[in-house]
């Protein structure tokens, strides 16, 4: 279970320790206020995630006069005053409209993504030509066509045509066109989540039903952080073979109906992943009987044999965290079944199907917030075990 964003290093605090007749020199001066300066960016680290606090509007503006008429183009931006935290815990203040250029070229035939980004900037860090009394935190604004590192705060991002002279706002901001300023993909500081989950989609055999639910798993990921903001799903989910590494996974999904054969490397490298705390949820509909019974095989020969939610205890966190569950979801029409042993979750009764919008727009709201829920609640399950038996490993540092 990996972090969305760094954890602060573990190290102890120093802090001036002041004595009668203790002589206040610009060193201890420093050392003083630094103790005060790192204390509250720790905090803020450990407890927020970075991100715009206000303001840092975007906006396309002529070229200003004064620059020379070559750089005279549609591709200048003014970005609007305003505040974010990065994340170390600096404050970034930008206190005055900004123009900015983007000069970056297309070099291929295809549309490239640019970014503009903005840092902070430690004065102790810059070159004074004369020393002041009093120095001014500050920042620095960059256009990069790569994603933004940790330390950067993005402000939008433009896909641009080749040959593209004009950037343009975007007629409907929520479909934004190539050459238009982007701002969907901006992250506001908040409290942060405990954990970033991500999931893959197992292939296996044959079987081209497999695939069927791969979109709905994006909807139930989309779904994390607004109905249990503890939690934030990965961007969108991966799909993985058994024979590769799974390790970085906290949740592997697999669907179909063809009965599950593992090889003995796919069977080691699959109970390896599970002791280490990883979850195998199994998402079978109904008529799927090879699929069923196959993992009913399985689980035997892992020595964590199925037994049904209804024979555990009534507190489980399956049925209890964060969504209380006494009856368990109908999807269509039909009660699913849910199945647990060891590391292995055997859904009955094709849960994704209800976790997105179906192709018809049929299902009722209710129904997939409900599917939404239990799946989030087999989210937490996988993140907390994973978490609980990974704090017993030696080499837990910043994972959990």
């Amino acid at each position: 279970m990996t972090h969305p964003f760094p954890q602060p290093e573990i190290q102890p605090f120093e802090r001036l320790h002041p004595t009668d007749g203790l002589l206040i020199n610009a060193e201890r001066w420093s050392k003083a206020h630094e103790y005060h300066r790192l204390r509250q960016n720790t905090h803020y680290q450990s407890l927020n995630q970075p991100g715009i606090v206000c303001g840092l509007g975007v906006r396309s503006i002529p070229a200003p006069r004064q620059v020379e008429a070559k750089y005279r183009d549609g591709r200048w931006l003014q970005i609007q005053p305003g505040i974010a935290i990065d994340v170390m815990g600096n404050l970034i203040v930008v206190t005055a409209s900004y123009d900015f250029p983007i000069d970056l070229e297309v070099a291929s035939s295809e549309p490239l993504t640019i970014y503009l980004v903005v840092s902070y900037v430690d004065p102790d860090e810059l070159r004074r030509g004369q020393q002041r009394d009093i120095v001014q935190e500050t920042y620095r604004i960059d256009q990069k066509n790569s994603t933004p590192e940790a330390s950067e705060i993005e402000i939008c991002r433009i896909l641009l045509e080749p040959g593209q002279n004009v950037i343009s706002q975007a007629a409907d901001a929520f479909y934004p066109g190539y050459n238009n300023i982007d701002l969907r993909y901006r992250r506001y500081a908040q409290a942060r989540p405990q954990a970033l989950v991500r999931i893959a989609q197992v292939s296996h055999g044959e079987d081209g039903e497999y695939a069927r639910n791969f979109f709905n798993l994006a909807y139930l990921l989309q779904s994390v952080e607004a109905l249990y903001p503890r939690l934030r799903g990965a961007d969108e989910p991966s799909e993985v073979p058994l024979s590769e590494n799974i390790q970085e996974y906290d949740l592997l999904y697999l669907t179909g109906k063809e009965s599950l054969f593992l090889n003995d490397f796919e069977f080691n490298a699959l109970k390896n992943y599970l002791n280490l705390g990883g979850i195998l949820l199994i998402d079978a509909p109904l008529d799927a009987n090879n699929l069923i019974e196959s993992t009913h095989a399985l689980a035997q020969q892992l020595e964590t044999p199925l037994k049904p939610l209804t024979e555990l205890q009534r507190s489980h966190p399956l049925r209890t965290k964060p969504f209380l569950f006494s009856a368990l979801p109908i999807i269509n029409q039909q009660l699913i079944q849910l199945f647990l042993g060891g590391g292995i979750i055997l859904i009955v009764g094709d849960l994704a199907s209800a976790w997105g919008i179906d192709r018809e727009f049929n299902l009722p709201r209710l129904t997939i917030r409900t599917a939404q829920e239990l799946g989030i609640n087999i989210l937490n399950y996988a993140w907390k075990r994973r978490q609980l038996l990974g704090l017993q490993q030696e080499d837990n540092l910043g994972k959990w």
